[in-house]
């Protein structure tokens, strides 16, 4: 990369009650980001929507769009006039029966530059997504972009270091994770504090291992479960954007919107893996056991 310096941004968004409120909001986000001189803006998983996975309904499927498609057109219009690079987080339709969660990313154009579909896929009280998603088949590929390559992984995934390994392995340049988390409204605070810290927790560690900027942008605001069993979510926003040593270069509030804006010196990287030779030092002759379930 020639470039040193990226304007960064992610829009923490709450669900605006219906689909074209939040795609007006966005609209708004990114004029304002664009105004600021942001050249990146990552935008919150699912975000034409509630999150709808709190229960099991064939009725959700309805939410879900093709990619190309409306959502894509109207974001695609607004990166190509805005001449920004969007990040955007979509309920996929590929084919009746089949669908994604997907990412879906424009490089300053309204043409798609790439897309990614969610790998990991959790199936929990509140977030039961493996009724509604098919795991992902397009792998840990990079997408090239005018502002670097770009490691694009969704929410669960980001978990997992592998995934985050995988991507620094085939040349991203910055890992971004769009994200729906939150609280169950019942846990005492403790037990929030503890969820929200693992979280920051294991991403920095991500950033930390593969000497990569990190941005992570979620939802904020209390969601109920349109089945009314549940207490609903109330997702803890705490977007964050993380240097290649994990050292924060902003954080967002855990409640209400926020356009949080950062600056990442991109040359960093070079110098902290100069440092921390961690690549260098796999022993790959040593990790085939990786490749099982579990060592029994």
């Amino acid at each position: 990369m020639t470039r040193k310096t990226l304007k960064v941004a992610l829009l923490q968004e709450t669900h605006r009650g219906n689909r074209d409120a939040n795609l007006d909001a966005i609209e708004a986000g990114l004029r304002e980001a664009a105004t600021a001189g942001v050249e990146l803006v990552l935008l919150q998983e699912l975000h034409n929507g509630p999150y709808f996975c709190q229960r099991e309904s064939v009725d959700e499927f309805d939410q879900a769009e093709t990619i190309p498609g409306p959502g894509t057109e109207r974001i695609g219009q607004l990166a190509a006039e805005l001449k920004l690079v969007v990040v955007a987080s979509l309920f996929e339709k590929r084919a009746t029966g089949l669908y994604h969660n997907t990412a879906v990313v424009f490089d300053r154009s309204a043409v798609i530059a790439g897309k990614y579909r969610k790998m990991h896929i959790p199936d929990d009280p509140a977030f039961y997504e493996k009724f509604y998603f098919t795991p992902g088949d397009l792998g840990f590929e990079p997408i090239n972009t005018s502002v670097g390559r770009l490691g694009v992984l969704v929410c669960w995934d980001q978990w997992y270091p592998e995934a985050a390994r995988l991507m620094a392995l085939a040349g991203a340049d910055l890992l971004l994770y769009p994200t729906a988390i939150g609280w169950d409204p019942n846990d005492d605070q403790a037990e929030k504090d503890r969820q929200r810290d693992a979280w920051i927790t294991v991403q920095r560690g991500h950033a930390v291992a593969n000497g990569l900027p990190l941005l992570a942008c979620n939802r904020t605001g209390h969601e109920s479960d349109p089945s009314g069993v549940g207490a609903g979510i109330t997702f803890w926003g705490s977007s964050f954007v993380a240097g290649p040593q994990g050292e924060f270069l902003a954080q967002a509030e855990t409640e209400g919107r926020a356009l949080l804006v950062a600056d990442i010196d991109l040359a960093r990287s070079e110098h902290v893996r100069r440092i921390w030779p961690f690549l260098r030092d796999r022993r790959i002759d040593a990790y085939d056991d990786l490749l099982k379930r579990f060592r029994d």
